[in-house]
């Protein structure tokens, strides 16, 4: 199903009806936190790419945090929450080891 089409109901049948209900609200929960996801995701590259170093620390937590949380909610699977993790860490170790210098 592609995002944002309505759950389509032929059926009157109450329990259906019920679950579509259902389903457009889980679809809405999930939408909401995949972007949540994806804003603290570009943020966090944003200052990554901008070479600003206390931005990017400022916002590495919370962006940890977002992933965590779509892990355990489901929107994203382990091992790709794991992977932007773990890119995104070494991404700001580098640019942390650069401004060092």
């Amino acid at each position: 199903m592609a995002q944002g089409q309505p759950t389509k109901v032929k059926k009157k049948k109450k329990s259906v009806l019920k679950r579509a209900a259902q389903s457009r609200q889980r679809a809405e929960v999930n939408r909401a936190n995949r972007t949540r996801v994806r804003t603290a995701i570009r943020r966090l590259r944003t200052a990554l790419t901008a070479g600003d170093a206390t931005a990017a620390g400022n916002l590495l937590n919370p962006t940890m945090s977002a992933i965590d949380q779509a892990i355990t909610k489901g929107v994203l699977h382990e091992n790709t929450g794991n992977r932007y993790k773990s890119r995104l860490a070494v991404a700001y170790n580098e640019l942390k080891a650069k401004a060092a210098k």
